[in-house]
């Protein structure tokens, strides 16, 4: 069976994130004054196969465990849906 990851990277708590604080002063040099904190993340969407939703939700903690996140500053949570049809390469 199909399965499709939408996996969400964030840094941990007190984790420095200069991007996030880039982009939080861009905000407020536009305009946007109430901004106050921003925090910068990773998207990524897996397509994969597996027996059932156990596994594959197996499957994607492992991915990210050893590939997708650092668990030492980063962590990672995961939508994860059975998918009947193939998926364009526009993925």
């Amino acid at each position: 069976m199909r399965w499709l990851a939408e996996v969400h990277v964030t840094l941990k708590p007190g984790i420095a994130d200069p991007e996030g604080q880039t982009v939080a002063g861009g905000l407020r040099s536009l305009g946007f004054e109430t901004v106050s904190q921003v925090r910068a993340g990773k998207l990524m969407r897996v397509a994969f196969e597996a027996d059932d939703h156990a596994a594959a939700d197996a499957a994607v903690s492992a991915m990210c465990g050893r590939l997708l996140a650092n668990p030492v500053m980063e962590t990672a949570s995961w939508d994860l849906r059975a998918d009947q049809e193939p998926e364009k390469e526009d993925m």
